[in-house]
């Protein structure tokens, strides 16, 4: 009798931690950015679903020695993008909105954390 109840309440626990989602760690949508490429020409990348509470350093614009910042952010994800003008989110910053905030050129980056 009692192995049969530890062989329930264990399969019991187990489904429990099955059936309870997860909590979301990415931002869902994208996040647009302009840079400055090799050649001197502007180009543009994208970061598709991006972590949510984790720095991403911008690689393009990750060197201040060798690069210029990157610019024209364009938030179309469900989170708050805050984007810093150093690498390491350090430095300066400013909160684009949920899919819809945007930068100007003037806006200059080289890091963004999404917030959950």
């Amino acid at each position: 009798m009692r192995l049969r109840t530890a062989v329930v309440a264990a399969a019991s626990a187990l489904t429990l931690l099955i059936a309870v989602p997860g909590s979301a760690s990415a931002a869902t949508g994208e996040f647009e950015y302009s840079y400055v490429g090799l050649d001197g020409q502007p180009r543009q990348e994208r970061l598709f679903d991006p972590e949510s509470d984790e720095c991403v350093v911008i690689p393009e614009a990750a060197d201040p020695n060798s690069s210029e910042p990157a610019f024209s952010p364009r938030n179309r994800t469900n989170a708050v993008a805050r984007v810093f003008t150093e690498a390491d989110c350090t430095g300066d910053h400013f909160d684009l909105r949920a899919f819809t905030g945007r930068g100007s050129e003037r806006l200059k980056l080289r890091s963004v954390v999404f917030l959950p």
